[in-house]
């Protein structure tokens, strides 16, 4: 296998992997909307506790998928120089109303949790389509 054959599996495998890593910070925010739906509904503590453990763990998750597109773009970048993935999914979960519980409030964290969940979308459409360039390129 030559040089730039080599570059090219290595930045598919690096997008396969920062891939993986967006779809675990939705299916985090999933549930998280999941349990605010509860919340909505008139769930008491306990649900607002577990959508704010699944958005914690999603913000964890977010921090290493931001870590994964890094590599993926530097992989890339060896392939195709000009490439800028431009993917940004930082800030998604900064907020927060376990303490101040409200339907308005709620009701603005569904929103806010919706909008999360399709930027993450966005970001695996970018990364599968330069994944499927990359593929297509050897």
């Amino acid at each position: 296998m030559g040089d730039l054959a080599k570059e090219r599996q290595e930045a598919i495998s690096a997008g396969w992997k920062a891939v993986n890593s967006l779809n675990e910070v939705y299916s985090a925010l999933d549930s998280a909307g999941s349990w605010g739906i509860v919340d909505l509904l008139g769930g008491k503590r306990f649900s607002g506790f577990m959508k704010y453990a699944n958005l914690d763990k999603a913000s964890r998750l977010a921090a290493k998928a931001t870590y994964d597109i890094d590599i993926f773009q530097r992989e890339a970048r060896e392939v195709f120089p000009m490439v800028d993935l431009n993917v940004d999914i930082s800030g998604l979960l900064a907020y927060l109303d376990l303490f101040c519980d409200g339907f308005i409030v709620d009701f603005l964290a569904q929103k806010r949790i919706g909008e999360a969940k399709d930027r993450v979308c966005k970001a695996i459409d970018t990364v599968t389509q330069l994944i499927n360039n990359l593929e297509s390129s050897s």
